[in-house]
């Protein structure tokens, strides 16, 4: 991902320096910003043309690449897009990309940078409370300013980014961040506050007791500003600081040139973790940990796993590509999301990587199949949100049993099998799973217990009987596969079901929904003949029965 003029060079240490006048804050805020006031424009933004089913590339042991098997065995993870945020344009500049995400309560905060050679950039703010149906309520447009990175904290968005100070008639230098007022999705532009600080491009910021941390690269500075008023209360001088993080009442700052310092909550020096790999010219890296280890995006040689303690070395991850992935294209790992035993990896044009934690062991699971060169990732919940530049933000969902599922699955077999399930006529299969398939078909009975996905056609052949307790999830919405309910057989659904294709029920056909909280979420169309029924009590999010 690049940020404006953003060129390293060495730097072993941060020195402290005076604030000067060189560091302002102003409150004019029209100067640099812009509402977007057309409802159509943000309404239009959110984008399901590929939501459904997610493919996942697994490691051919043989070649060592990322394949996805056809007519294989059934796979973990059966993840769905939920939507696309598409880029925003403003006056013309379509060439905007999403650069980072900051997840808060019932809203995600996207921010956007310029790609080229000149400046705009754009924040959005995309309630997310209603994970069917994303909606972005707000979108702030700046028209000489790139926003490189976003945190919130306390009804305030602070967005760190470059901004082009000779055409600006307030900015001081290049390097910036903002306190942005916000409240139930909207920003306030009569409360917006810019500090500006040395440094070509603001890289990241961090809201930690009560003090907003940011760096900026290029013979930038690690800034701390007041969060009551973005007073600066000290400033350290360096030319190549990439991002700053929080952990164990920690701070840790990646630097370009030499690797990243962990400090105490009162900026004094701990400990540091040399790195001696290129991270490339006009980067931006964003890191995370794991109970005892620090996680560290470095470019081509994929993610440096340390010991956080005593910054040594366990291992590096190496980038796993998307098969598709332009063998000279932009692929580095840019950020790391861990989100319980789940790590999600951004590795650029090679595309969105899944790892696991197992015993204390990282490693690759397979690279999900989603298009855009992924800048930024973090996952909240069940929820997965990447930065994938011009394709905007995407939102993933990971679809895991919850805990209640869980333990009425108690004591069915788990699901290892063929991606294709068959279940014959008189056979009564019963399974529990958190898997991907291919196909389902069943002329017997089946039970599946669980969460569950279908990148194709599920069919319940005459009179036969398929029962679903959990999730179950079908087909995509650019490709539109069939669920098929053929005469006089019957699909119980104890949960959700999510079709982004169509359904399909046939003579005598019954669709039950059980209890009082399963959802249904069809995209395409519904075709029912005379004597097929629905029953049962459901929520019909598309309104398609």
């Amino acid at each position: 991902m690049k940020f404006r003029s953003l060129i390293f060079s060495m730097a072993i240490a941060l020195g402290f320096v005076a604030c000067s006048d060189e560091t302002t804050v102003f409150n004019e805020a029209e100067k640099l910003a812009e509402l977007e006031v057309n409802q159509e424009t943000l309404t239009n933004s959110i984008d399901f043309e590929k939501a459904g089913v997610l493919g996942v590339f697994e490691e051919d042991k043989s070649t060592g690449k990322f394949s996805k098997e056809e007519d294989g065995q059934a796979g973990d993870y059966p993840l769905t897009l939920v939507a696309q945020v598409k880029a925003p344009t403003y006056n013309g500049n379509a060439n905007l990309a999403a650069t980072h995400i900051a997840v808060d309560g019932d809203y995600a905060y996207v921010s956007y940078n310029t790609q080229f050679d000149t400046y705009g950039g754009a924040i959005d703010i995309v309630r997310i409370s209603d994970p069917h149906n994303p909606e972005v309520t707000a979108r702030l447009n700046y028209t000489n300013a790139d926003i490189n990175s976003v945190t919130v904290s306390n009804g305030y968005v602070y967005a760190a980014g470059s901004v082009d100070a000779e055409l600006s008639a307030t900015a001081t230098d290049n390097s910036f961040v903002a306190k942005i007022s916000t409240s139930n999705g909207s920003f306030n532009l009569n409360d917006i506050t810019y500090g500006f600080q040395q440094g070509k491009a603001g890289t990241d910021v961090l809201s930690f007791n009560n003090k907003i941390y940011a760096t900026s690269g290029k013979e930038g500075t690690l800034t701390v500003y007041s969060a009551a008023n973005m007073t600066i209360e000290s400033q350290f001088e360096a030319n190549d600081l990439l991002s700053i993080a929080t952990h164990d009442n920690k701070i840790a700052v990646l630097d370009g040139d030499f690797g990243v310092t962990v400090y105490n909550s009162n900026l004094e020096k701990i400990s540091t973790i040399a790195i001696n790999t290129d991270l490339g010219i006009g980067t931006k890296k964003n890191m995370d940990f794991t109970s005892t280890k620090i996680l560290v995006p470095e470019a081509n040689k994929g993610v440096g796993v340390y010991n956080f303690a005593s910054g040594e070395r366990i291992k590096y991850i190496p980038i796993s590509a998307h098969p598709d992935a332009d063998a000279n294209g932009d692929n580095v790992t840019n950020a790391i999301s861990k989100n319980e035993n789940v790590v999600m990896i951004a590795n650029g044009a090679a595309g969105l990587s899944l790892a696991e934690e197992k015993d204390g062991e990282l490693s690759i699971f397979g690279v999900i199949d989603i298009d855009g060169s992924v800048n930024y990732v973090t996952t909240k919940d069940d929820y997965v949100f990447a930065a994938t530049g011009t394709e905007g933000l995407q939102i993933i969902k990971l679809n895991r049993p919850t805990t209640s599922l869980e333990s009425k699955c108690t004591g069915l077999e788990w699901y290892r099998g063929s991606s294709n399930l068959t279940v014959n006529k008189g056979e009564i299969a019963q399974y529990t799973g958190y898997t991907r398939f291919n196909s389902v078909t069943t002329s017997g009975e089946l039970l599946l217990c669980g969460s569950w996905s279908t990148r194709y056609n599920t069919i319940v052949e005459e009179a036969a009987l398929l029962e679903m307790r959990g999730s179950y999830y079908m087909a995509t919405n650019s490709s539109r596969s069939s669920l098929t309910i053929k005469k006089d057989a019957t699909f119980r659904v104890e949960g959700n079901l999510y079709v982004y294709g169509n359904v399909i029920l046939e003579e005598g056909a019954t669709l039950e929904f059980l209890g009082e909280d399963s959802v249904v979420n069809v995209f395409g169309t519904v075709t029912k003949a005379p004597t097929a029924k629905v029953i049962g009590t459901y929520r019909d999010v598309r309104n398609k029965f």
